[in-house]
């Protein structure tokens, strides 16, 4: 079955074919605080999930979101020197949701109450190295071409 695998050590990204065979990769950034499951760690959750929610179909590369709403800005440098303390969710995202009950599925472990995304980011942050409140952050023409690749259901593994 085709699925995701998010490999924290070496920020990297696998989209798995039907026969196991990773088809693509890239280099993502996730959590700087490293991994963790519990609310308000600002860190990666591990284990199985899955695509809940595909958000941004349609909306223009550098689109800018605010939760999980376009706000109607396209990224820009001087956009982001006018909010210097947002966190950037850009151009489209994949929301994950826990599949594993009391690691990161219900109470203060749920992956989906944390709002843990896939999605894009400014073209001058960083990739490859951990960078983002929890999520895992990709460049935008990545993220476009894999939220056309994978519906909604898409399983998602996130190892350390």
């Amino acid at each position: 079955m085709a699925h995701i695998e998010v490999d924290v050590a070496c920020q990297r990204l696998r989209l798995f074919e039907y026969a196991g065979r990773p088809v693509w990769e890239t280099a993502v950034a996730t959590a700087k605080n490293g991994v963790g499951e519990r609310y308000g760690s600002y860190q990666t959750p591990r284990g199985w999930h899955l695509v809940r929610a595909k958000i941004g179909a349609g909306a223009p590369r550098g689109a800018v979101f605010v939760g999980r709403r376009p706000t109607g800005e396209i990224y820009s440098p001087a956009l982001r020197q006018l909010h210097p303390q947002r966190d950037w969710v850009l151009t489209r995202i994949l929301w994950l949701s826990g599949l594993n009950v009391g690691q990161n599925r219900g109470g203060d472990v749920d992956t989906m109450r944390r709002y843990i995304y896939i999605h894009g980011a400014p073209d001058e942050d960083p990739m490859g190295v951990p960078s983002s409140h929890g999520c895992v952050k990709m460049r935008n023409d990545d993220i476009l071409e894999l939220f056309e690749r994978v519906p909604a259901g898409t399983r998602v593994h996130i190892i350390a």
